[in-house]
């Protein structure tokens, strides 16, 4: 029998109602305002290269890990990436998961516990509320970016709370979908003060803030967060991700976190990727003449000149980030003008809702290192033309 049940015909029929059905895309020629590679690593021959060397060096060329790492998927690569990422970091330990949303579930969905309380912001990414769901924790959500609220919601829940439970507070450093920031220096002084658990996710900051180590070292926080999850599948333009924290959550993680558990390794040549995209992250950090962050903080800072210059700045959310999203409310209006720009060459994506909250729709335009000033004025010029 292969008719869809209809419980689920019925919520693909909603979807397509209200202009919001997903499908899949194909590879395009147009101009990359949309993707996440933010430094145009996805494209490096040197570390496409450096990293079949690693694995030709390491005497592991294999197509596949063969099994999980605590079977047969362990092997010296891995080892010595999880280093290099920690070093780079500046943190104790680091485990790589296979993906971003791998390291979320696994990390919120073994280490907060029964009795535990978690404290999210209201806008955290899918996979932390699903790892969320998953843990056996009381989960809070507060406002974006609010501390006052955040706080206010700590006090009226400690009351109801064992002393015997820990406080986890959860937020991004910088957010997918509105590329904005938290104040991170009063939230880790909050934590330390009422000795609560405070984790960052830093996929989008990784390759983009503080020289591409990501927004806590360039506050010089590290030392004052329990654990941070990396992905590499941003600005490193590979796969992959990483949890850093002290050894003895490795260790933990190693033990309970069923998505690292029960999944086949990453193949050694996507874990030399990793290794590759870092020791190319570190060279641009050092060389005056491959500064690939300093032509991507150039073209961040260029976009919001022409956003001003146009007069669009109320039409956008407020961020320093490579990312800098437009809200048209509206999953049809928002849709007119992505294509309108399709048409014009630029490849730009409407967010829709419900992945965004209903009358928060938007078009979420990601900057990069390899884009041109010319294309970056064109399109703000086309933009403030289509929404006005």
């Amino acid at each position: 029998m292969n008719q869809l049940p209809k419980k689920l015909q019925k919520k693909l029929d909603n979807r397509e109602e209200s202009n919001a059905l997903r499908s899949l895309g194909s590879a395009t020629n147009l101009i990359d305002f949309s993707s996440n590679d933010y430094l145009g690593f996805s494209t490096s021959e040197k570390i496409y290269e450096s990293a079949s060397e690693i694995v030709k060096k390491a005497s592991f060329q294999k197509n596949g890990a063969t099994g999980s790492r605590l079977l047969s998927g362990n092997n010296q690569v891995y080892m010595d990436t999880e280093v290099l990422v920690s070093n780079f970091h500046d943190s104790k330990a680091a485990l790589i998961f296979n993906s971003g949303y791998d390291a979320n579930i696994g990390f919120f969905g073994s280490v907060p516990q029964r009795g535990d309380v978690i404290f999210y912001d209201e806008l955290i990414h899918a996979s932390i509320r699903d790892g969320i769901t998953m843990s056996q924790a009381k989960g809070f959500k507060f406002k974006h970016n609010d501390l006052n609220d955040l706080e206010q919601r700590c006090r009226k829940e400690k009351g109801s709370t064992p002393d015997s439970s820990e406080i986890y507070i959860v937020t991004e450093s910088v957010f997918s979908m509105d590329g904005d920031s938290p104040d991170l220096k009063r939230l880790s002084e909050f934590c330390s003060k009422n000795n609560y658990h405070l984790i960052v996710d830093e996929a989008h900051a990784l390759g983009v803030i503080g020289q591409g180590r990501g927004l806590i070292q360039e506050l010089g926080l590290e030392s004052q967060v329990f654990a941070r999850i990396v992905t590499f599948g941003k600005a490193l333009g590979c796969h992959g991700a990483a949890v850093l924290g002290s050894a003895d959550l490795k260790t933990y993680l190693v033990n309970f976190a069923r998505s690292f558990i029960y999944t086949t390794a990453l193949a050694p040549h996507s874990v030399a990727t990793i290794s590759a995209a870092y020791e190319l992250l570190k060279t641009n950090q050092q060389k005056e003449e491959d500064q690939t962050i300093k032509r991507l903080n150039r073209n961040i800072a260029m976009f919001r000149f022409y956003v001003k210059m146009y007069a669009l700045e109320g039409s956008f959310i407020e961020s320093a980030s490579a990312i800098h999203c437009c809200l048209i409310s509206g999953n049809d209006r928002v849709r007119e003008v992505s294509e309108e720009l399709n048409k014009n060459g630029f490849n730009v994506k409407p967010i829709l809702s419900p992945t965004v909250t209903e009358g928060k729709e938007r078009l979420r335009i990601c900057l990069h290192s390899f884009n041109k000033e010319v294309e970056i004025e064109k399109l703000v010029k086309l933009l403030a033309t289509f929404i006005k």
